[in-house]
């Protein structure tokens, strides 16, 4: 019987492979024990290094070129396409990062993608939230290959590293077939927003502010507790399109989305559009003087009262208790 083979596109920055990768190599196992992870970039060995410790991969294949230095969906798409046809499956991340390369590959394949999968049910049926997360659809592909979005907070990360008890897998340098800097689009600059905290995507604790906060000077007030929390910081898409913090903080259907082990939303009423980005969080403690803000059916906890007298209080408290 033919064993399906997957893919799955690594999510890296050339130096680190980032947590998500591991979440969809996790999804991978519940559809083959055949998996591959791609690794395109340019002098990336050390994340090579860090996908072949992946518990479930078999083998990691990597093309290190220039052109892939700045994950260019077009020129990564190139090289999937060229790829594709060893493959039953292709799974990458539903961040940025595959959002942005996925659907090019679905298009030139032409197969329907399936986006943010929450759970597999079959080898060709998944699950997916739709309406911001207020349904879940049950999606069956018949597709010959299957291209798909795994969306990490429903998938716990596979082991990495220290705890991996197998052999690391064998890293397979790919020659290059023709050049792949299609040249349809440039790099120019990033602005990484740069902070000691942990990523918002894989911290345990993020406490979040809205447009409660009134300013961004106000979010200092957040800061200084994350801080002694050990938390990221998160925000809505009102407080980030207000200016008050970078769009790296938004969580919700157009952000960012998480699943902490404690979620504190600080001055957020719980537009549904923010409720679909965190409310798988383990634990949602919500603070806001408005008694009827939907954040309120969503928390466990729930504090109402005016945040600028709360917030002095619980800093103070954290302290007392360091």
């Amino acid at each position: 019987m033919k064993v399906n083979r997957v893919l799955v596109l690594a999510e890296h920055d050339n130096q680190t492979l980032k947590v998500s990768t591991a979440n969809t190599v996790r999804a991978a196992t519940e559809l083959s024990e055949d998996i591959t992870v791609l690794v395109a970039g340019y002098q990336c060995a050390a994340v090579a290094k860090a996908a072949s410790l992946l518990d479930g991969v078999n083998e990691v294949w990597v093309s290190d070129l220039p052109c892939f230095e700045h994950g260019l969906a077009e020129n990564v798409a190139e090289l999937m396409i060229d790829l594709a046809e060893a493959f039953q499956y292709i799974l990458a991340p539903a961040t940025t990062y595959g959002k942005n390369i996925l659907p090019r590959v679905a298009a030139r394949l032409d197969v329907a993608q399936i986006s943010e999968i929450t759970g597999i049910l079959s080898p060709d049926t998944f699950v997916r939230p739709i309406y911001a997360g207020n349904a879940l659809l049950t999606i069956q592909s018949l597709d010959p290959i299957k291209v798909i979005t795994v969306r990490s907070t429903a998938f716990e990360a596979v082991s990495t590293g220290v705890v991996a008890t197998k052999e690391p897998a064998p890293i397979v340098n790919l020659a290059s077939k023709k050049p792949y800097d299609l040249g349809l689009s440039q790099f120019l600059r990033e602005e990484p927003h740069v902070s000691k905290r942990p990523e918002l995507t894989s911290a345990r604790i993020v406490i979040s502010g809205g447009r409660g906060l009134q300013s961004g000077e106000n979010f200092k007030m957040l800061e200084e507790i994350a801080d002694k929390l050990g938390a990221a910081l998160g925000a809505t898409r009102a407080a980030v399109d207000a200016g008050f913090v970078p769009n790296d903080y938004q969580i919700g259907q157009t952000g960012k989305v998480v699943a902490p082990d404690l979620y504190i939303a600080v001055g957020i009423s719980g537009a549904i559009q923010h409720l679909a980005g965190m409310k798988d969080s383990k634990v949602i403690v919500a603070i806001n003087k408005d008694a009827d803000a939907p954040i309120f059916q969503v928390a466990d906890y729930g504090l109402v009262g005016d945040l600028f007298e709360i917030l002095p209080e619980l800093s103070k408290e954290l302290v007392i208790r360091k």
